[in-house]
């Protein structure tokens, strides 16, 4: 029972990421943001929503291991961004160069890159330090920096050179509001969707959407909870190598899509702007209500996905593109990863 509970709970929160994606991009284009911001950052935001959320109705459900449920969740999002989510770019990659035969080489824009890269690997390092400094002061200093970070991180990446290609890649990526579709089923003589359609069902959407994250998040809690307690198994790395399968699938299934039609600077700016946003508010969340205490399997994870990131943001600045054979070697750290969990 608790496993279905468990794959339920993960269902429940994809339906969600995607509804809220899809909602907020629209209410992105109602405030007349660029194709490219609606397309990177506001897609980039919204499939990594279930990552704050999670771990916060976890560290706020009650139950005793909510605090370490809510720290894997944290630190599966980067973890999985950085190695398993590349391993599938390349497999996704491979198998569209021998069935469309489209090149090896990611054609990313590499300011674009190089810059999420960046402000991925200062910011998630210093978190890393906190976890193994243990002064309060320093976790409640450090939140304010991480927000402040993100948000100036969001106004060069408008400002950047790269936005150009963005835009062009992004247009016509985001698909007709999925509530407005339903309604129509109801009344097929309304209009279908276009940018001239009223705001409030975008509302409506989101609002759903954000219910049903949180349910779903609070019915991953109790499955993780139950089965870890039954088969004593860590509910950090549970909820580490679990909890990221739902909320990482979004970008996953998106970047292959954009993979598939060429679109590499989004389907990879798409990832790297995600990693952006894991390293500071999910972390800020940990920082503020737990004591944010890394060690064995968390700070290993944490490290894994330092070491994953900076072999990214290596490449991209001195061969200054990504390969799928090199992407495809990302997938060794998540695997070196579960080795070392499975040997303690």
């Amino acid at each position: 029972m608790e496993w279905t509970g468990l794959v339920a709970s993960l269902f429940v929160i994809l339906a969600g990421a995607e509804l809220f994606t899809n909602g907020v991009e629209w209410i992105g284009e109602a405030f007349g943001l660029s194709d490219g911001a609606v397309g990177s950052v506001l897609a980039a935001v919204g499939t990594a929503l279930p990552e704050t959320i999670l771990p916060l109705i976890a560290i706020v459900s009650g139950h005793a291991s909510g605090e370490e449920i809510g720290i894997g969740a944290i630190l599966g999002a980067p973890f999985m961004l950085t190695t398993l989510a590349m391993f599938v770019i390349a497999v996704a990659v491979f198998a569209y160069s021998r069935t469309r035969g489209r090149s090896l080489e990611l054609e990313g824009d590499q300011g674009v890159l190089r810059q999420d890269l960046g402000y991925f690997l200062v910011m998630y390092a210093l978190a890393v330090l906190a976890g193994l400094v243990h002064v309060r002061p320093l976790h409640w200093a450090l939140a304010v920096v991480l927000l402040v970070g993100y948000a100036f991180y969001v106004r060069r990446h408008f400002a950047a050179p790269g936005e150009k290609e963005l835009e062009h890649e992004a247009e016509s990526e985001i698909r007709p509001l999925y509530v407005w579709a339903w309604i129509r089923r109801m009344r097929p003589r309304l209009p279908a969707w276009s940018r001239r359609s009223p705001m409030g069902p975008s509302y409506v959407q989101v609002a759903l959407a954000l219910a049903l994250i949180v349910g779903g998040a609070r019915l991953f809690v109790y499955a993780v909870n139950v089965i870890g307690e039954r088969f004593h198994v860590s509910h950090l790395v549970f909820a580490l190598l679990v909890a990221p399968v739902a909320t990482e699938l979004p970008e996953k299934f998106n970047s292959v899509l954009w993979v598939r039609r060429g679109k590499d600077t989004l389907a990879l700016g798409n990832m790297t702007g995600a990693m952006v946003f894991q390293s500071s508010f999910p972390v800020t969340v940990g920082l503020l209500l737990t004591p944010w205490d890394l060690a064995h399997e968390a700070l290993a994870a944490a490290v894994v996905a330092l070491a994953a990131g900076t072999v990214l943001y290596l490449t991209i600045r001195f061969r200054k593109r990504f390969t799928a054979p090199m992407l495809l070697l990302q997938g060794g750290f998540y695997l070196a990863y579960v080795v070392y969990v499975v040997t303690r």
